[in-house]
């Protein structure tokens, strides 16, 4: 009889002045990134829906790294990421993804822009809704992305999470 394989998603805490995000990460990368000063039941109720067998295990060691990548970009001294990261989703969604990543630090675009980018200018609620699953806020920067007449708009994190970082980015580019 053939054991199911159970995942163990590590979690870790970066706390920055104002900023407190949990983080998590599989053996294969980085997997989530929360909002700002949210508890941990927002992680745990994460890792619930997207993991069948799985085990949470804190460890602050091995998230080190990721943690180091965003403390540096959250002061302004970092404007892209390198670590690996393990995103669960559909292939579209992983086009749209994938499609934010590509948005220059410190510019924003719209979602019939990321649709219009996939060659799909119809889909833009459905660029929407797969923007609204991405797991890795700020790494994978969906707050770049705004609405077609320049308003801020739905962020998993909050819109004041969202001005936040917009406004970190503009300060650190020179927009």
């Amino acid at each position: 009889m053939k054991q199911k394989s159970q995942t163990t998603v590590y979690w870790s805490r970066l706390t920055l002045a104002d900023w407190s995000l949990y983080l998590a990460a599989t053996a294969q990368g980085l997997c989530y990134v929360g909002s700002q000063n949210k508890d941990l039941e927002e992680l745990t109720d994460w890792v619930s829906r997207h993991y069948k067998e799985y085990q949470l295990e804190q460890n602050d060691p091995l998230l080190l790294p990721y943690a180091t990548e965003l403390t540096e970009y959250l002061l302004g001294k970092r404007q892209g990421f390198t670590l690996p990261t393990a995103l669960e989703g559909t292939a579209f969604q992983k086009n749209v993804w994938n499609a934010l990543t590509a948005i220059p630090y410190g510019q924003t675009c719209s979602y019939s822009d990321i649709a219009s980018e996939l060659n799909k200018p119809a889909a833009v609620r459905a660029v929407g809704t797969a923007i609204g699953a991405n797991p890795l806020l700020i790494t994978v920067p969906c707050h770049r992305v705004i609405g077609k007449n320049g308003a801020l708009t739905g962020y998993r994190g909050g819109l004041d999470m969202k001005a936040q970082l917009l406004q970190l980015e503009r300060s650190c580019s020179g927009n």
